[in-house]
């Protein structure tokens, strides 16, 4: 063996054999840990989840019970103190540059792992390798990068070992939850980091995520690169995998005007899109014509307006700036607190289904009584709103 190791590869060559694997980690990540194992959104083979589970042994040491359990937590508590490694709680700077260190300090608590951590492999295998010997797998991994690449091996090991801390606990757990654009007003801070995100394999879509997490697929518009979802359906396609859930989809009856069960069942189920839809048909319009009367410039006014309106995860500033938005206008005011009342027909604790249809009758026929005609229109349409089967 040379200094180049058995391979005797050129640096670059092993430049890209280690960004391929740090992809396969990666996938490993999204695929196995966050949506078949965290969420229950699909359900793996045990040829690809037992290679999942050597691989990230391998390249993490992460043990699957752990991760799942800090993330079912951080969804639990998401933006709070108790939330494991929330931006808006512990600052930018720390969750980008110590969001392992927060990771690793909820994964060796006890009580959260036991709480949040079931239905996670429990075999031999995880109990007697995985588990126990977590550092054991890099250092492996350290042995073989070695052998095939020499001195080369050593940068290669490094990077694989500071991918996951980097992109998944910095990126995707800091940035995504301080930075991007968002499809769906989450009540919580996450976004969406960017439009193409192969290095990390459709995590970047953060807020669509946090809108369906049960969901295997991450993408929510046609430009959307979800390449978790990609390998996803090639897995199916052999066999390999099988889907569980995938996002509501609902549509409008044409002529239906009676608020029935299944109006609640599609506003249930759907929320996400319909809060979506009361933003883009009655906050923009009425934002719109009540800041732009006299303003030239009020488009940069509105487009602000309309963010403090719709966003249900505000700060101190936020809030401020929202009411005196809402002093200043009546008709603001008013369809404010109509998506308010709207939120919180599927947030309440009702005795019984049937005192929720009844809420929702009372909202419609309040809202078609305020004499607001974007707020009447979305109303009469919501009262044609029917679930349909998710499409795959």
């Amino acid at each position: 063996m040379t200094v180049y190791g058995l391979l005797n590869l050129p640096a670059w060559q092993v430049a890209l054999i280690t960004l391929a694997l740090t992809h396969l980690t990666i996938a490993g990540v999204t695929i196995f840990l966050h949506r078949a194992q965290a969420h229950r959104a699909l359900s793996l083979h045990p040829i690809p989840e037992h290679f999942f589970r050597f691989w990230l042994w391998l390249t993490t040491g992460m043990v699957t019970r752990e991760w799942v359990a800090v993330h079912r937590k951080h969804h639990a508590r998401c933006e709070t103190a108790d939330d494991p490694h929330s931006p808006q709680v512990f600052g930018l700077r720390k969750v980008f540059w110590q969001g392992a260190e927060l990771y690793s300090a909820s994964a060796k608590d006890a009580a959260i792992v036991e709480r949040f951590g079931q239905g996670t492999p429990d075999d031999w295998v995880e109990r007697s390798i995985y588990s126990r010997l977590t550092w054991q797998g890099c250092g492996l991994m350290l042995i073989i990068d070695v052998a095939l690449f020499g001195v080369y091996g050593i940068i290669a090991w490094a990077v694989q070992m500071l991918w996951i801390p980097v992109m998944a606990a910095g990126v995707i757990n800091g940035v995504g939850h301080f930075w991007g654009y968002r499809n769906f007003e989450t009540p919580d801070a996450s976004s969406n980091v960017s439009p193409w995100g192969i290095l990390i394999g459709g995590e970047e879509l953060h807020n669509n995520h946090h809108a369906f997490p049960s969901s295997a697929r991450l993408s929510m518009r046609w430009w959307e690169l979800d390449v978790g979802w990609l390998y996803i359906r090639m897995l199916s396609l052999l066999g390999l995998a099988k889907v569980k859930k995938l996002p509501p989809q609902a549509i409008l009856v044409a002529g239906k005007q009676v608020v029935d069960m299944e109006t609640l069942k599609a506003l249930l189920v759907a929320r996400m899109h319909v809060i979506r839809r009361y933003s883009k048909e009655v906050l923009h319009p009425v934002t719109r014509a009540e800041l732009c009367r006299s303003e030239p410039h009020c488009r940069r006014i509105e487009r602000r307006a309309r963010k403090l309106l719709a966003r249900d995860y505000l700060d101190e500033a936020g809030r401020k700036r929202l009411e005196a938005l809402l002093a200043g206008s009546q008709q603001l005011k008013v369809v404010y607190q109509f998506r308010e009342q709207l939120r919180q027909i599927w947030e309440r604790n009702a005795p019984s289904q049937e005192a929720l249809l009844t809420s929702l009758q009372d909202w419609c026929q309040r809202a078609e009584a305020t004499g607001i005609q974007a707020l009447e229109g979305f109303s009469r349409n919501l009262r044609g709103l029917e679930l349909v089967g998710a499409q795959r």
